[in-house]
């Protein structure tokens, strides 16, 4: 017989089958009742476990010597019979946990000897007893068996047996009633007649045998007697007979804390048999033994299972201890490892012992019999393997790069832990093409260093009792960034001894040259010297006139201000001065007379000044200086008003004499500057300011201006904000018939329903509207609005005119985006008209005219605003396809009250040609501004047709126009 130990028997193969195999070898060695079934059941349960022994007894005191190589193991002894069952095994040291198996199969199997021994004693005494007296050792048996811990089937039969010995038992059950869910269940049971019994673990509801006799026992609590006319009679007829019929029934309740839990009952189909009194009152004392049996047994098998439950989570906490233990070591093993890479790293042995170390701590870790690191070169073409111990390959040569299992690793910078299928599905796909000798597992790492692959670390197995897990790869990736490390600090060594060897050499070859290089250094260190001045120079200075730049004179403004918050008594101004009309200077004597003209203003600039005194050029024409020391702020006035008396005085450059003013901003500290930019934006923002009150002066900024400024910043936000919310509206004016004031069309006006400031008319925002780039936005919002509301307006017939500025020609597709709109909301062409000044008619004049005539043949109707305010050149008249002339408003309120001046007034002879000229030309006029009646009245003398004005109306939105009382005219009719 072998005696060599399966996988399975080491424990750590176990599998639930098995689990059930021993749970289930240990019920059946609880239930045998001798010493042989016992060796039995130990031989069928070590046979389970795959564990290959032989079990003998061994007399006490027998001196029986095994054979060689034989281990034998005490399993457990045999009380009743003297002797010692024994395990031989081969004397080999067993698994641990096999070990402990073993242990608690001995613990077991000596519990159920002596339960043997014990229970042969008690039968033993139970025999001796008899012969003295029945009835006692009924009772004794009895008692025996309450106090047994006999399994429950095996106890009720025992009791049987003695109710049986002490009166006619031969038809005996036992049924457990559970008041809580009204069940009943039948543990033991035996019926002679009943051909159908009760399954003892089935659980039956008590309503289903309703009025029996075991309903009535068990609801009535009382011991029942009698044959069945008997028992009916003392039931007061309340009986429904389940089952054979019994000549005599005998049944007895069992009572906990006097509730009825149960019953036993006997029954005779005898007609010679029946029970008496005595056998009544000696089944009510057995049943009293029966209940402290059966309580006994359930809290028995209760502290079993808390027993077990105990023990299951003390196996747990076991085994997770167990685990942290291993964890722990396997931390302390990585540690060390770590430690002695390090180590290796500085120490001074070769690349040769370094890999052969590495090799041992490795194998330190996990199984590593069969090792190599492979490395690429520099350029990345050849794979080289400096250090390989494999069982199978004995020389790895060197070899180009190729598509094998170790290339995987270096082409994608990841782990790769691969079995042979893993290989097959590599291979399958294109990432494989060659491999080496086939192995079981494969696992390799790559070796990283300055963020690049350079190299792969490779253990494999080719015996199945060796494979590598998860976790063996998460290892040995992790001790690759340090054996990385490691190795580039031993490859930098190497490199650095060849380089100090190399070095050496050297030495003394640059030591001569240095000597000769040295001088040249001194010489080279002089001229850089002079080099950074001159560039740190250039850095801080124009190069053009010499001044200070941006960048130096912010540093000094930064100090003054510095100062000023350390001792607000220092006081010190900035001054932004910018040239008036230096463009055209420049554009018309050209760029070199405006250098030279920059250069000469930049000394005037300074020689104004006081030496501590800074004056910079910011680029182009504008300059600024920084006053300091200064005590008061007419100080910096009076040298501003200095500055521009100098700059009046002609410049002589070359044959030429130029004239130039400056315009001159002047700020000066307060506590709210944090920054020395502020104050210069400030000063820039003083200097616009005296520009537009005529140039040609200084101007200081104040609260105004930054009122102002901060005003239009507010603006155009509010600007932007207003897009986004559609807070643009059209208002309509309309355009009447002069004679009866009936209405024609009307002009779009553009009007702002501004959340906090009320209506506002294009006047109050439109220049900044036209600077921060929202104009044009805005006017496309007017337009979509105007379009969608038109068709309601005009009903067909009118038309609506709508102001396209200069900015819209700039786009070569205003036309086409125009017409779309239209289209989209279904406008009839000739219901809008468009009206353009003569500024954008000058602006780009092929484009225009292109536009306009697009626009015309359309259908759209062209009309010239403000006609006679600008050139009023009459080419634009037949040049441009123009149908309509509007006639500025600024001629209408020069028309005079009296009618006898009409022919002496001016304003009216250049209406009256206008009018002429348009009528010759077949063009359509309308008059704009009338606002009193002799206006109108001087109009319909002179023959023009419509007008608009306040006279008539002034604009309103659609919602007026359009609403049940809107006029259809604004005049009474005529005489």
């Amino acid at each position: 017989m072998s005696f060599v130990p399966t996988q399975s028997a080491s424990g750590s193969g176990r599998t639930s089958s098995g689990q059930l195999a021993l749970h289930g070898a240990v019920e059946r060695l609880f239930s045998v009742t001798d010493a042989a079934g016992v060796v039995d059941v130990c031989e069928r349960l070590l046979a389970t476990l795959g564990f290959a022994g032989r079990l003998r007894w061994r007399l006490h005191g027998d001196s029986w010597t095994p054979d060689p190589g034989v281990r034998q193991i005490d399993l457990a002894d045999d009380p009743q019979g003297l002797r010692t069952l024994i395990l031989e095994c081969p004397a080999a040291p067993l698994p641990v946990t096999l070990e402990a198996e073993l242990a608690w199969l001995g613990r077991v199997v000596t519990s159920r000897l002596r339960q043997l021994a014990e229970t042969a004693r008690l039968y033993e005494a139970i025999s001796r007893l008899a012969m003295a007296e029945r009835l006692q050792r009924a009772l004794y048996a009895i008692a025996e068996q309450a106090g047994s811990d006999h399994a429950m089937p095996d106890m009720m039969r025992a009791l049987h047996g003695i109710v049986g010995s002490l009166m006619y038992a031969e038809n005996f059950y036992i049924v457990l009633y559970d008041e809580a869910s009204e069940s009943v269940r039948f543990p033991y049971y035996v019926d002679t007649m009943d051909k159908d019994p009760p399954s003892p673990g089935e659980s039956v509801p008590l309503k289903e045998m309703e009025y029996s006799l075991t309903w009535n026992l068990l609801k009535g609590g009382q011991p029942i007697m009698g044959s069945i006319d008997e028992v009916s009679k003392q039931l007061s007829g309340r009986l429904v007979p389940i089952g054979p019929n019994c000549e005599h029934w005998l049944g007895v309740p069992l009572l906990r804390d006097g509730r009825v839990v149960g019953g036993i009952v006997m029954q005779s189909y005898r007609g010679d048999t029946r029970y008496t009194q005595n056998d009544r009152e000696l089944l009510s004392y057995v049943a009293q033994h029966v209940q402290t049996a059966l309580e006994r047994r359930a809290a028995h098998a209760e502290l079993e299972r808390r027993v077990a439950d105990r023990t299951a989570a003390l196996r747990e906490a076991n085994r997770v201890l167990r685990q942290q233990v291993l964890q722990r070591q396997r931390g302390e093993r990585l540690q060390a490892a770590l430690f002695r890479i390090a180590e290796m790293a500085s120490a001074p042995e070769s690349l040769e012992g370094f890999y052969a170390a590495v090799h041992r701590i490795i194998s330190g870790l996990l199984y590593a019999r069969n090792f190599y690191i492979a490395l690429l070169d520099e350029d990345g073409k050849q794979i080289s393997f400096p250090y390989s111990v494999d069982e199978v390959d004995a020389v790895r040569p060197p070899r180009s790069h190729g598509r094998g299992a170790t290339e995987y690793v270096l082409r994608h910078g990841k782990p790769l832990l691969a079995d042979p299928a893993e290989i097959d599905r590599l291979v399958s796909i294109g990432e494989i093409s060659q491999f080496g000798a086939r192995s079981v597992c494969w696992l390799g790492v790559p070796l990283v260093w300055n963020d690049r692959v350079m190299g792969v670390l490779a253990v494999q197995s080719y015996t199945p009792e060796h494979t590598y897990t998860a976790r063996d790869q998460e290892l040995l990736t992790f001790v690759s960034y340090h054996i990385a490390n490691a190795l580039q600090r031993k490859h930098t060594n190497e490199s650095l001894k060849q380089a100090y060897a190399s070095l050496e050499r050297r030495v003394d070859e640059r030591t001569r040259a240095l000597a000769l290089a040295n001088r040249d250094l001194r010489e080279q260190i002089a001229e850089r010297e002079r080099v950074e001045r001159r560039l740190k120079y250039e850095t801080l200075h124009d190069s053009l006139t010499g001044l200070p730049n941006r960048t130096l004179l912010l540093q000094r403004l930064d100090h003054a201000l510095s100062q000023y918050k350390a001792d607000p008594q220092r006081l010190f101004a900035v001054l932004f001065i910018d040239l008036d009309r230096f463009k055209v200077i420049n554009d018309s004597v050209g760029h070199l007379v405006g250098d030279d003209l920059l250069f000469q203003v930049g000394g005037r600039i300074r020689g104004c000044l006081k030496t501590r005194d800074l004056v910079a050029r910011l680029g182009g024409d504008e300059f600024a200086v920084l006053l300091d020391g200064i005590t008061e702020p007419a100080m910096a006035q009076q040298i501003a008003e200095r500055i521009i008396t100098q700059l009046q005085a002609p410049f002589r450059l070359g044959i030429k004499e130029i004239f130039t003013s400056a315009s001159i901003g002047i700020s000066l500290p307060a506590p709210h500057y944090q920054q020395p930019e502020e104050l210069l934006r400030d000063a820039d923002a003083a200097m616009y300011s005296a520009k537009d009150d005529g140039r040609h002066r200084a101007a200081l900024f104040d609260d105004r201006l930054r009122y102002e400024a901060l005003s239009l910043l507010e603006m155009e936000g509010d600007l932007r904000r207003g897009l986004s919310r559609n807070e643009f509206e059209p208002y309509y004016q309309p355009v009447v018939a002069i004679a009866d004031g009936s209405i024609v069309g009307f002009e779009a006006l553009l009007r702002w329903n501004h959340p906090d400031r009320g209506l506002l008319s294009p006047g109050d925002f439109l220049i900044v509207a036209e600077e921060s780039g929202c104009a044009e936005n805005i006017d496309w919002q007017i337009f979509e609005q105007v379009f969608a509301q038109t068709l309601a307006l005009t009903r067909g017939e009118g038309f609506i005119s709508i102001n396209v500025s200069g900015r819209h020609f700039r786009l070569a597709d205003l036309d086409e985006r125009l017409l779309a709109a239209m289209e989209r909301h279904g406008v009839p062409t000739h219901c809008i008209r468009i009206e353009v000044t003569e500024r954008a008619l000058l602006e780009n004049p092929p484009q225009v005219k292109r536009i306009l005539e697009s626009l015309r043949q359309q259908g759209v109707r062209i009309s010239l605003d403000d006609f006679g305010t600008g050139y009023s050149s009459l080419s634009y008249l037949h040049q441009y396809p123009i149908q309509t002339l509007k006639i500025d408003r600024s001629f209408i309120t020069e028309l005079p009250r009296d009618l006898a001046e009409l022919e002496e007034n001016q304003g009216l002879a250049v209406v009256r040609g206008i009018q002429v000229l348009a009528d010759s030309l077949k063009m359509e006029v309308i008059a704009e501004g009338i606002e009193e009646e002799h206006q109108r009245e001087a109009l319909l003398r002179i023959g023009t047709r419509y007008a608009q004005g306040f006279l008539f109306a002034r604009a309103q939105p659609a919602s007026h126009w359009l609403g049940p009382d809107a006029p259809a005219r604004l005049l009474p009719p005529a005489d």
